[in-house]
């Protein structure tokens, strides 16, 4: 009975080795800096690194949905900003409620999203030059809208606590969890949902896997790519609500970055760049990690080059491990 019991540890490993091993890391790393570091383990840090991890979490889980289909966005971070943006037009500037500036947020960012799709669906633009061509784009819009300036969210009630305040730290004043990481959770499950029990999440994985089948079983990949794209550009445009609640701002020249950290995530979270393959949970353990990696590595003060220079690092390591996974018979 017991030998049963450890073939089916095994089994579970070995059909879950991708997550297993990042969540293997991220303990690790839990235990390696707060050995270094006794400021590490304490309440206040722990809670800023799940705020850090909650706008590049909402943003991997975007790229995750593209990456899956063996796709590419690197306009997320721009995409982002373009939607705090719009955000702050529709708040600050026009002076409109939370109730409608938000989902004017929302569906910008799907528009976008849709309008990347159609780039890569319909003109057959590669995923890399479509996104990297948007990403600028967006980026010139977002200076252009705003004359360059931050748009501060001063006057909008209420805005703010979006991402910093506490729903639950309301009630157990010792566990102030952020409204974010609530929102990056509520997120991942909702995005967990559509992947593993919804038409478009088995598409999703069916793109990714053998395009060229699927498309002669009669199935209109076009459309469906440019839904994963729009749903997509409609998260980015969570995360972009989630940063600029957080800073009180909209910060048109922020954006441009967050890409490589979302895409390093999704990576490091055990989804495949060749497509096919991935998971919300591993994505959001990703997102964990190059959180708490940044984290300890300020807090050890290792300058910010070298702190790059890591990053760097775990990516390579994390894509070398992926290519072996799918050398394996």
């Amino acid at each position: 009975m017991m030998q049963d019991l450890l073939n089916t540890i095994l089994n579970s490993i070995r059909r879950n080795q991708s997550r297993f091993w990042a969540f293997s890391g991220l303990f690790v790393l839990l235990i390696g800096f707060s050995l270094a570091s006794p400021n590490f383990f304490q309440t206040t840090n722990l809670i800023s690194i799940l705020q850090a991890a909650s706008v590049n979490g909402v943003l991997a889980i975007a790229a995750t949905l593209v990456i899956i289909t063996a796709g590419i966005d690197l306009s997320v971070g721009t995409l982002m900003t373009f939607c705090a943006v719009i955000a702050g037009v529709l708040l600050t500037n026009l002076g409109l409620p939370m109730s409608i500036g938000i989902p004017g947020a929302l569906l910008a960012g799907l528009l976008a999203g849709a309008l990347s799709g159609f780039l890569v669906a319909v003109l057959n633009i590669p995923p890399f030059i479509a996104t990297l061509g948007m990403m600028l784009v967006y980026k010139g819009l977002s200076l252009a809208i705003c004359g360059g300036r931050p748009i501060y969210f001063n006057d909008t009630e209420g805005f703010s606590e979006i991402s910093t305040g506490s729903i639950i730290g309301n009630y157990l004043p010792a566990l102030p969890i952020p409204n974010g990481v609530l929102i990056l959770f509520l997120v991942a499950i909702i995005a967990s949902f559509i992947l593993s029990r919804t038409v478009l999440g088995t598409f999703i994985f069916a793109i990714g896997s053998n395009e060229e089948a699927l498309r002669l079983s009669g199935v209109n990949v076009n459309r469906w790519k440019i839904v994963v794209y729009a749903l997509a550009g409609g998260i980015c445009a969570i995360a972009g609500i989630l940063l600029a609640s957080r800073i009180n701002s909209a910060q048109p020249a922020i954006g441009q970055g967050y890409e490589l950290d979302a895409i390093a995530a999704v990576v490091i979270g055990g989804t495949s760049l060749s497509g096919g393959r991935g998971t919300m949970l591993g994505t959001i353990i990703g997102a964990l990690i190059i959180s708490v990696v940044a984290n300890g590595l300020r807090i050890l003060s290792v300058p910010q080059e070298w702190q790059i220079v890591v990053t760097g690092s775990i990516i390579i390591m994390a894509v070398y491990a992926d290519q072996l996974r799918r050398a394996k018979p």
